[in-house]
């Protein structure tokens, strides 16, 4: 199976965030270097958005991060799929996963619901090489490997994707997401990260992972330990920010969706500030 080409590092927002932003803010995000945008926010199966984005670029590539099975069916979502791919070949790469319980009422025996999801997406022809799964523990990590081009964890660590990376193997394709607050202000990078990790902080499979990751209880308490924070979400220079990114790439990952916890107005600068550091111009 080809692994997805989207480059070292991309840019990670909300859906709609994409869906506003001007064409020419999008061109410049491709012009920077920066290989793809990640859209969160659990889209709907139409993913009309997408169209725009790629129609107004090049080369810039889209992926979702992810479209909840809960709440996006697999037969619309594989005939958006079929329809972007038409029209713009090898570059949409579709991000899945099951969400978490707190925020679905029928959520229910997720890896199994997974699992059936993939197959539908297999019955309707979607590439399984175009296709990534959200993936924290090992079960859906491996399964990941074995019926997606990989894994697109979200909310971890440096030492997480080179666990994942073990669990995987070589040949998967692998993209953590981290959090970056462009600012060298100790005490306001923490605030920002804190406001970003809140609702983090009572889903249970955020919560079990970062266990796993050896983080105490204590540090999972509401509102988060200093130490949790800064695992988790990057601040400091934009060369130290830089550094920490590049530590999932030395640990196994093959691309990084970078979330830059700033407004839209201010996106595109700290991104121009950003490429530099992360030897993208």
């Amino acid at each position: 199976m080809t692994k997805p080409a989207l480059g070292k590092f991309g840019v990670f927002g909300h859906h709609e965030q994409w869906r506003q932003l001007p064409e020419q803010q999008l061109r410049e995000i491709e012009s920077l270097g920066y290989g793809a945008i990640w859209a969160g926010g659990s889209p709907p199966a139409d993913l009309d958005w997408v169209d725009p984005i790629l129609g107004a670029t090049e080369t810039l590539q889209v992926a979702t991060g992810i479209v909840n099975i809960w709440s996006a069916p697999a037969a619309p979502v594989a005939d958006s799929f079929h329809r972007i791919e038409k029209r713009y070949p090898g570059r949409f790469l579709l991000g899945i996963g099951v969400g978490h319980p707190e925020a679905h009422s029928e959520y229910k025996k997720p890896y199994d619901a997974l699992v059936e999801y993939l197959d539908a997406l297999d019955g309707h022809g979607v590439p399984r090489d175009r296709v990534v799964v959200a993936a924290l523990g090992p079960q859906v990590l491996k399964l990941s490997a074995r019926r997606s081009a990989g894994a697109h964890p979200y909310l971890t660590t440096p030492e997480h994707t080179a666990q994942a990376r073990a669990v995987i193997g070589p040949d998967a394709f692998l993209a953590p997401e981290h959090k970056v607050v462009l600012t060298t202000d100790e005490a306001h990078a923490r605030e920002v990260g804190r406001k970003a990790l809140e609702i983090y902080l009572n889903l249970a499979n955020y919560l079990n992972n970062w266990k796993r990751l050896g983080f105490t209880d204590a540090d999972l308490a509401e509102p988060g330990s200093d130490a949790l924070v800064d695992a988790v979400v990057a601040h400091g220079t934009t060369d130290a920010i830089a550094a920490r990114l590049t530590e999932h790439l030395d640990a196994g990952a093959d691309h990084v969706p970078v979330q830059v916890l700033t407004g839209t107005d201010n996106l595109l600068p700290a991104l121009t500030e950003l490429a530099g550091p992360l030897g993208l111009r």
